[in-house]
């Protein structure tokens, strides 16, 4: 009597499923996240140091961006 797997879910019939190609472009998007993190700081400090409210400001405003993208990161990281 010979036993077969079960198919996957997806329908591979015991193929396991391809996750390279996703765990490449979320680690892709999180260096970018974390890239204008860093830029965003360097900007707020450059504003700051120059007495420049406007480029302090940017500073802030590219911080907050890359927060609330690597939440989204986050998120989508919980439902893989």
């Amino acid at each position: 009597m010979s036993r077969r797997a079960p198919p996957n879910v997806d329908g591979n019939s015991g193929k396991r499923p391809d996750l390279t190609e996703g765990t490449i472009m979320g680690l892709d998007d999180k260096i970018k996240n974390a890239a204008q993190d860093v830029a965003g700081k360097a900007k707020e400090a450059t504003g700051k140091g120059t007495d420049n409210e406007r480029l302090e400001a940017e500073g802030q405003t590219d911080q907050t961006k890359a927060n609330l993208k690597n939440a989204g990161e986050n998120v989508k990281d919980a439902f893989k």
